[in-house]
């Protein structure tokens, strides 16, 4: 697999007493493209929240590239500056424009300057096909667009590594296909990419390794022509078997 982006080891999480992620024992490769698909409740969020701290884990290791995941807040600084997530909810300031939503994090995060801030901006805003919409307000787009916004803020970062965390899921049907479309495009270029979705095709097309977990568990992983054609968990093929009647 070539060098190791994300390693995680005996990973344990708990919400007070609720044990939300159990013995999770995870590696991605750099370049390595995972989907992790499951049922509602199953700690998908939970496990790629916890790689750039947004959930602090109790017990076990969490080690991104190389740095160990600790209670050192530069240790999570440096992670967080080559992790970038991409949100449900696209969580962008209603406040700033397009451009200023873009560039915030390089100018202050990185220091960069400001020219190259927004000249890096209109770069990855034209890679998400919405250029014309760099001075308008987050409120003015669709929500399709919204969510490539937010897909080219995490990009201006530079990061090594994205999270998905459903980023298609609080989407109109007609508008999923416009954010999956820049998901593969930035996969077909190398990114290291960890997804959360339901979007069962995307899996299929991007998809290096699929991984199903089920109760902070995870149940079952593999390629996925191995994963769709002969899952060898029933928890697995019950979870199949329902997303893909739909």
């Amino acid at each position: 697999m070539g060098e190791t982006a994300i390693q995680i080891t005996a990973m344990n999480k708990f919400f007070g007493k609720f044990h939300a992620l159990k013995n999770i024992n995870l590696t991605v490769g750099k370049g390595e493209r995972i989907v992790i698909c499951g049922p509602s409740g199953s700690g998908k969020s939970t496990l790629i929240r916890c790689i750039n701290r947004l959930e602090e884990h109790q017990d076990g290791s969490i080690n991104v590239l190389g740095t160990e995941l600790d209670d050192n807040v530069s240790h999570i600084d440096l992670i967080r500056r080559e992790v970038g997530m991409v949100f449900q909810h696209f969580n962008l300031f209603p406040h700033l424009t397009v451009l200023e939503n873009c560039t915030l994090a390089p100018i202050l995060a990185r220091k960069t300057a400001r020219a190259e801030a927004e000249g890096t901006a209109m770069k990855y805003l034209e890679r998400v096909h919405i250029p014309e919409q760099a001075m308008k307000f987050p409120g003015e787009l669709s929500g399709g667009q919204q969510q490539r916004v937010a897909i080219a803020r995490a990009l201006c970062m530079k990061p090594e590594i994205l999270l998905f965390d459903e980023p298609t899921s609080a989407l109109d049907p007609e508008m999923i296909s416009e954010v999956l479309d820049v998901m593969v495009s930035l996969a077909a270029d190398g990114m290291t990419m960890v997804c959360v979705t339901h979007e069962m095709g995307f899996a299929r097309q991007v998809a290096d390794r699929v991984i199903f977990m089920d109760k902070g568990e995870v149940v079952e992983e593999g390629a996925p022509d191995d994963f769709f054609s002969a899952p060898k968990n029933d928890r697995t093929q019950k979870f199949l078997n329902q997303i893909l009647s739909h």
